[in-house]
């Protein structure tokens, strides 16, 4: 007799010889080797929310920044987070399944080890971004959804964002610690209201044009800016590369990564100089911003600077408010993160920084640690999370005058503008365009509060980057041994160098990044800094 399960894992068989990772962001390669790990996730997706008691799990079908041609998909923990780490592995272990047979045995070894009753519901949120492949990966995983017996809600296309945070609203819904409207337009509704709020009449100064990265996030926020009419808000948005009837144009010369790693505007850019711009990527979870300056000299505000922004405001708020006894404040940044934004937090709004390893979920937890921890990468990706104690702090003090309780309805109205399940392209920049208005600052006000150390990131090739080991938040080789003291030697020989080199997370490469007082240092560092890597490990 057919066993439902064998039989979707029969009709959707993987390539040979292909091997599988969940990575930080799971499962991520071309769109045409995924049709199986779809189905086998939405068996994972179904076991996870039973083992938690038929919680809503989430699915994004999605590859973000990567070319047209990728796709992939990762699962959302109940209250918005990223997978649990221990399932990441089970995810792997079930994509790498080598028959049908095998498949059904590894659902069942799980359901065992995990004492997860198999009679419980499973439901499970899924959405998916603008790609070519994304229909047909979707029916993939309806297959695994409906063979496990799980209920599902298919939002249809939607910000990585948006379905987390549809997840965190599904699972408090009716609680006091209520989320939100599971809706679009409860997404919409919340962000727009809280940023009225936050925004307490003041006005933007000038306009912000928003390049979409031709993905899923451009008619979102010309849905969302529906709900922020320039009349009452005073928000001019301009929304550029916004066309998804073409998906060969998703992150092609667009988007918050070309605009990193370019260190330049897309091409399509028609601003001129102080005009604030930022750019969002494919599914809308990242943003960074950028002007021309006087000299028409571009100009980059990137994770680094959205993170030095918020948490000085959130200071001043807490502060003003009278809370500042009972709150503190922190920065969470990885190795990545200027010098002089780690120097800047530290020494001018004496904040703690903490360092963390590469990847947001390390991020994430090391803020959960936190009263208020801001935490973005330099790639644009963050968000503030307020802890319990916190949230229950700021909503039952008593201002003791009317100055304290105007701060304190700002810092009440951030909390609702802010995304706390994860960094959301959307409701970040709302968040940058209310401290720009409270601080009346343009973006040269910004650029002006320190000046980044000049950098250099390269690749190098190499035979294994598994002997690369690190330490210290990847900031420091154990192996292969000998490399770290001569990487030392090389740092000391430069001003304000700073250098370390790690495995990449995607590819068979390590990422050296320096930065030094001048550009040339940098580079030279950087040079220098490749050479040793190549040696040891090298082709």
């Amino acid at each position: 007799m057919s066993n439902p399960i064998v039989d979707a894992a029969q009709k959707h068989p993987p390539p040979e010889r292909h091997v599988y990772t969940y990575g930080t962001a799971g499962f991520r390669t071309k769109a045409d080797v995924l049709d199986s790990v779809l189905t086998r996730v939405g068996l994972v997706a179904a076991l996870r929310s039973r083992k938690l008691d038929g919680k809503w799990v989430g699915v994004m079908i999605t590859a973000s920044h990567n070319p047209p041609e990728d796709n992939g998909v990762k699962l959302v923990e109940p209250m918005g987070d990223m997978l649990e780490e221990s399932w990441e592995v089970i995810g792997t272990e079930m994509a790498n399944q080598p028959t049908p047979e095998a498949v059904l045995d590894y659902y069942h070894r799980i359901a065992k080890e995990q004492n997860i009753d198999l009679r419980k519901p499973a439901n499970v949120v899924v959405a998916r971004d603008t790609r070519a492949s994304g229909a047909r990966l979707l029916g993939c995983l309806i297959d695994g959804l409906k063979a496990s017996g799980a209920e599902y809600k298919d939002y249809g296309f939607l910000t990585t964002p948006q379905l987390h945070y549809m997840v965190r609203c599904r699972n408090t819904e009716g609680t006091r610690d209520a989320y939100g409207v599971p809706t679009e337009v409860g997404y919409y509704e919340k962000f727009s209201t809280a940023f009225k709020r936050a925004m307490n009449g003041r006005k933007p100064n000038g306009h912000l044009t928003v390049d979409c990265a031709n993905g899923v996030g451009g008619p979102k926020l010309n849905e969302l800016y529906k709900y922020l009419p320039s009349k009452e808000t005073g928000l001019e948005i301009f929304v550029t590369n916004d066309n998804v009837i073409k998906p060969e144009a998703l992150n092609v010369d667009c988007g918050a990564d070309y605009v990193k790693t370019n260190q330049r505007a897309p091409p399509s850019s028609k601003t001129g100089p102080g005009d604030r711009c930022c750019s969002l990527d494919g599914d809308a979870d990242r943003v960074v911003y950028y002007f021309k300056d006087e000299q028409n000299v571009f100009r980059l505000l990137d994770g680094d600077r959205i993170a030095t922004l918020v948490a000085s405001f959130f200071g001043d708020l807490v502060r003003t408010s009278g809370l500042a006894d009972q709150i503190k404040i922190g920065v969470v940044q990885t190795a990545y993160a200027n010098g002089a934004a780690t120097d800047y937090v530290e020494k001018t709004l004496t904040l703690p920084v903490t360092c963390t390893p590469t990847g947001v979920k390390y991020l994430h937890h090391a803020a959960q640690k936190l009263d208020i921890g801001v935490y973005f990468e330099a790639n644009g990706h963050g968000t503030a999370i307020f802890s319990h104690k916190t949230l229950e702090v700021i909503k039952n003090y008593e201002p003791k005058s009317p100055s304290e309780a105007e701060n304190l309805e700002t810092l009440r109205a951030c909390i609702d503008l802010i995304n706390q399940s994860v960094g959301d392209a959307l409701s970040d920049f709302l968040l940058v365009e209310t401290v720009l208005a409270h601080k009346r600052w343009g973006p040269q006000e910004w650029l002006n509060t320190y000046t980044d150390l000049p950098n250099r990131l390269l690749k190098v090739i190499v035979n294994d980057r598994n002997i690369f080991k690190t330490t210290d938040a990847e900031r420091k080789l154990t192996s292969p041994e000998g490399i770290q003291p001569q990487i030392d030697r090389e740092v000391q020989k430069f001003r304000q160098g700073r250098s370390f080199a790690r495995a990449s997370g995607t590819e068979d490469a390590v990422r050296v990044y320096a930065e030094a007082a001048t550009k040339a240092e940098a580079e030279d560092l950087a040079r220098k800094v490749s050479e040793i890597v190549k040696t040891a490990g090298g082709k």
